[in-house]
């Protein structure tokens, strides 16, 4: 099968015969996982395994692992810190700091490829402007220069363990302090300030290898009438041509409040990929999903399916699970319990 747009999720701990029907369905090219799809390690790979079996292995698995409040597995994996606490460490040592950012890299990555997760949707490039009531401690910190080495540092990890992350929430979310979950959020700065201080973090990791994107639901409105997710102004004229930005584009989920200036259902996702996004996520709603492949349609470019593909985890299960068992990823972890 080849990958669809469509980025969905599953209910519950095992698949459901409507769960195998979504995920069967050529619009469908990835699914993340949630809290509440984990009970056990033994139990995930069980679930993941069920997935592969379905749809191979170019099927993208994903989650969001970013450490702190957002770590949807917990039992049976090392508990990683708010990135803030990485921004703390920075104030008094960098370079410490950035070996510790390295280190998380590596743990998340090698802690979810044991389970042929293919990548997390981490890290948050977003400024602490100590106003969003939904980044706070998510973001590294409110200095451009830090946020840029620790990112880089934990891509580096990531990579070294065989995934690739995905940047967020493009142009910047860290600003407005409304959480565009639960609300429509408008950024009203002017383009030369967005570029001069949050964009220019995702041109310096642009520049640095960073695979994918995924841009915020934010309404820029002094530079576009559409939020960014929806916006061929950002995606395209800013992202792939002004930076030169080759990877994958993961929109941001549709069932967000943030994504109602989008319209219905079916034409949100059609805005959101006519606009540059690669994959779209839409999670939460089953009843949502199941109306949409009812009429959806989308003729994936071979641009698209290539960097879709790029996001593959590139070390094996087992190359992971070996990791594991070696001290030194005891006394990696060891050290990120002790931040």
């Amino acid at each position: 099968m080849t990958l669809g747009p469509l980025m969905i999720d599953v209910e519950g701990l095992t698949l459901t015969n409507e769960d195998i029907k979504r995920i069967s369905h050529s619009m469908v090219g990835g699914l993340i996982l949630f809290t509440r799809n984990y009970k056990d390690t033994d139990q995930l790979k069980t679930l993941t395994d069920a997935i592969r079996k379905i749809r191979g292995h170019d099927f993208l698995i994903a989650v969001d692992h970013e450490g702190g409040r957002v770590q949807r597995f917990r039992e049976g994996f090392t508990t990683i810190p708010a990135m803030r606490k990485l921004g703390e460490v920075w104030d008094k040592d960098p370079n410490k700091a950035n070996h510790l950012a390295f280190l998380i890299g590596q743990i998340i990555a090698t802690e979810l490829r044991v389970f042929d997760i293919d990548f997390s949707f981490t890290p948050v490039l977003d400024i602490d402007y100590s106003e969003s009531t939904v980044i706070r401690d998510r973001a590294f910190h409110g200095d451009i220069e830090a946020i840029k080495s620790l990112a880089s540092n934990l891509l580096e990890g990531l990579k070294e363990a065989g995934m690739h992350g995905v940047g967020k929430h493009f142009p910047g979310h860290g600003y407005i302090k409304a959480d565009s979950h639960l609300s429509i959020s408008e950024d009203t700065r002017a383009l030369d300030e967005i570029a001069s201080k949050d964009m220019s973090i995702f041109t310096s990791l642009i520049k640095h290898g960073l695979n994918a994107v995924m841009p915020s639901h934010v309404l820029y409105s002094a530079a576009d009438k559409n939020p960014a997710g929806f916006s061929g102004f950002w995606l395209k004229d800013q992202l792939r041509e002004k930076f030169h930005f080759k990877g994958a584009i993961f929109s941001d989920d549709m069932s967000m409040k943030g994504a109602i200036l989008g319209g219905e259902m079916k034409d949100r996702i059609l805005k959101a990929l006519e606009a540059g996004c690669d994959m779209v996520l839409l999670c939460n709603s089953p009843q949502l999903v199941d109306e949409v492949l009812l009429q959806f349609d989308w003729k994936m470019s071979s641009e698209s399916m290539a960097r879709l593909l790029s996001m593959k985890g590139f070390k094996t299960p087992h190359e992971a699970l070996q990791m594991t068992q070696e001290k030194g990823f005891k006394e990696m972890t060891s050290q990120i319990m002790a931040m």
